[in-house]
């Protein structure tokens, strides 16, 4: 049996900005920051180590992995970087403001953007589209390491982990759409020998 470990990544400029940031690469603030350092130390304190750890190639889901890793003291582990885990392409809308494109499109027509399954912004992707490179990555990249037993942590977008998310918990389309994933909090599975999910476990601080 295997680890994986889910972690969206910390707060960025533009989540603060309430933009469409999309493959923009856009580093995090200081809130997020301090999320991915709270995510290493829940990390820490269920007393998990990793193999192996996979990222995508933009700035933000980066520093999030480094600051784990360093709260857990392993920054020497294998990290393998991918354009298949980026986020959602948002096409014409990156760098928009969300309240902003409301106004000039509409709010229903933002909304089918962002919460239909297959309908993409224009230029960009819908989260079928993105589900389209990330699992097959997914499926030949990592469920291999957690099928021999390695313990993984993958730190991502939104979209590309509800993907994830979408197989591993046999999620319908409407499921999927409505899944938030936050911040900085990490998603804990349980991977059996045969790549199905033993378990599954959302990491959050004890309340006092």
């Amino acid at each position: 049996m295997a680890t994986l470990v889910l972690v969206r990544h910390g707060q960025s400029q533009w989540n603060l900005e309430n933009r469409f940031t999309g493959w923009v690469d856009v580093p995090l603030t200081e809130q997020g920051r301090a999320e991915a350092h709270k995510a290493g130390q829940l990390l820490k304190t269920a007393g998990l180590r990793f193999d192996l750890a996979y990222t995508s190639v933009l700035e933000r889901a980066n520093q999030t992995l480094a600051e784990i890793l360093t709260v857990l003291g392993q920054t020497e582990i294998p990290i393998t970087r991918d354009q298949a885990l980026n986020e959602r392409h948002y096409g014409e809308l990156q760098g928009l403001n969300k309240d902003e494109t409301k106004k000039k499109f509409g709010e229903e027509q933002v909304k089918l953007w962002r919460r239909s399954y297959d309908v993409a912004p224009p230029g960009g992707e819908s989260l079928k589209d993105t589900a389209a490179r990330t699992l097959p990555y997914f499926d030949s990249k990592i469920m291999p390491d957690l099928k021999s037993g390695k313990n993984v942590i993958v730190a991502a977008h939104g979209n590309s982990l509800r993907s994830i998310v979408m197989q591993l918990d046999k999620l319908t389309k409407d499921q999927v759409v409505a899944l938030e994933l936050a911040t900085g909090v990490p998603l804990r599975y349980e991977i059996n020998a045969d790549g199905t999910v033993k378990s599954k476990e959302v990491l959050q601080p004890a309340i006092s």
